[in-house]
């Protein structure tokens, strides 16, 4: 192996395992990250003034066993078994989530409860054939009435358009298997049998990827010291698409560079505020399904972990903002996005303006692929070109194939990578996840199920 060195864009999830996965088989290897202070991505976690809060609270879980063993073997006795409690906060009400029977019949009401169900037994009847969009997609499987009341709110404040333009497939992917019924059975019934359990320096940006003769041959970078150019064998991009694209010198032909630039990406930011009260709500973290307010979700990270919070008198609440760069909240001061976060947690009624002793703003870049009516296609374009014109160069991860994927798939993609690297196995890193029956609350078995690729051991899947 002394013959290679392999150059990983990125330490995210995916970039991190890579590295590790290579490290395992002795593969020199250098990680790029442009932040200078904080590695993990979107799931990392920072500190101010003692107080630590995640980028978006992350919990693993995984049907992945290879992946669940990579993560007991780094984090050893320091794996944190955590009950979830979360509710989504809808129409000045709390309701739990997953859904339950009897609180959602108490909370909604029977009037409420009927209009549901007479919406679904329309869609039933009268199905759309074509689910372009993530509003039909959702309307034929829960009628138009749950849709407007627990789909569209949320989901188009993380998406900034509304839900008849994002692609069905994104629904597909992230809560597919449900329907009105099986949610139903779960909600009164509980959901037996799918039980889941639960390196560098210095910051250093890519400037350019220099390509030559059919392979990438160096990455140049610019950091505290400077310009300097990496070299190496094999390169595993998480960057997002576009920005890689955008980077490569010389110019990739026109068509793969308009391909790329027509990908887009959702931003997001959080603003973390410290609380002058020991407890304000159970939950690790709340949906905010009020048109109301601009906040989508709010973490309680003393509840994942007193740890987090270095005084106990004290909570530190995570509120996420999702956005497009350059737009109105992106452009806010610190100041004013704290002084959003005081005023709409008032409004919630989870705390007066006064309690709010302090807080601090991390902004994310292009955090989520945006699943328009196009974009299959512009990923297509670039896939096909790298794959047969720059095969030394491995896409992975969320950003880096454009594919909303959670955590544990963004790792599973780089395992994939580095042992292809490393081995000269062959693994088709596209596959994962690509219609895995697959959310949170169900398991289905580790191996493949009706033609769809589900994440399991890497020996087994050989």
């Amino acid at each position: 192996m002394a013959s290679k060195h392999v150059v990983i864009l990125g330490a995210g999830p995916a970039g991190l395992t890579a590295a590790y996965e290579l490290n395992r088989h002795g593969v020199p290897l250098t990680v790029l990250e442009k932040d200078p202070r904080f590695v993990g991505g979107l799931a990392r976690t920072v500190e101010r003034d003692g107080y630590r809060f995640d980028l978006g609270g992350h919990r693993f879980f995984t049907k992945a066993l290879e992946v669940d063993d990579l993560w007991h073997e780094v984090l050893g006795d320091e794996f944190l078994r955590r009950p979830r409690m979360s509710r989504i906060y809808w129409n000045n009400r709390y309701l739990d989530y997953p859904l339950r029977g009897p609180d959602v019949i108490r909370k909604l009401g029977p009037v409420e409860l009927a209009r549901c169900m007479g919406s679904y037994l329309v869609a039933a009847a009268r199905p759309k054939r074509e689910e372009s969009s993530l509003e039909d997609w959702v309307t034929n499987r829960f009628g138009r009435r749950l849709f407007e009341l627990f789909f569209q709110s949320y989901n188009e404040k993380v998406w900034g358009v509304p839900a008849s333009e994002i692609r069905a497939e994104w629904a597909a992917q992230r809560i597919k298997g449900l329907s009105f019924f099986s949610a139903a059975r779960a909600a009164f019934f509980g959901n037996k049998g799918n039980k889941i359990k639960s390196l560098i320096s210095e910051g250093a940006e890519v400037t350019s990827i220099r390509h030559s003769g059919g392979m990438i041959r160096s990455v140049a970078i610019q950091g505290a010291s400077g310009r300097q150019v990496i070299e190496g064998t094999d390169f595993i991009s998480t960057l997002p698409i576009r920005e890689l694209i955008e980077r490569c010198d010389p110019p990739l032909p026109t068509p793969v560079r308009e391909a790329a630039a027509k990908l887009k990406y959702r931003d997001f930011l959080t603003v973390a505020v410290v609380v002058k009260r020991d407890s304000l709500f159970p939950d690790n973290w709340i949906y905010i399904h009020d048109p109301a307010v601009k906040v989508g979700r709010i973490q309680n990270f003393k509840n994942w972990s007193p740890d987090m919070v270095p005084d106990q008198r004290a909570t530190c609440l995570g509120l996420e903002y999702f956005c497009f760069e350059g737009d109105g909240l992106w452009t806010s001061s610190d100041e004013e996005l704290v002084d959003l976060g005081r005023r709409e947690l008032a409004t919630l009624g989870i705390c007066r303006p006064e309690e709010v002793a302090w807080g601090a703003t991390v902004r994310v870049q292009k955090a989520y692929p945006v699943y328009d009516d196009q974009y299959r296609e512009h990923v297509a374009v670039v896939r096909e070109y790298l794959e047969r014109a720059l095969p030394n160069l491995h896409l992975v991860g969320r950003n880096g194939m454009h594919h909303y994927n959670n955590q544990d798939h963004s790792m599973m993609t780089a395992l994939l990578a580095a042992r292809n690297i490393a081995t000269g196995t062959t693994y088709d890193v596209w596959k994962v996840n690509s219609d895995a029956e697959y959310h949170e609350e169900a398991r289905a078995s580790d191996r493949e199920i009706g033609g769809r690729h589900v994440p399991m051991r890497i020996d087994e899947a050989a």
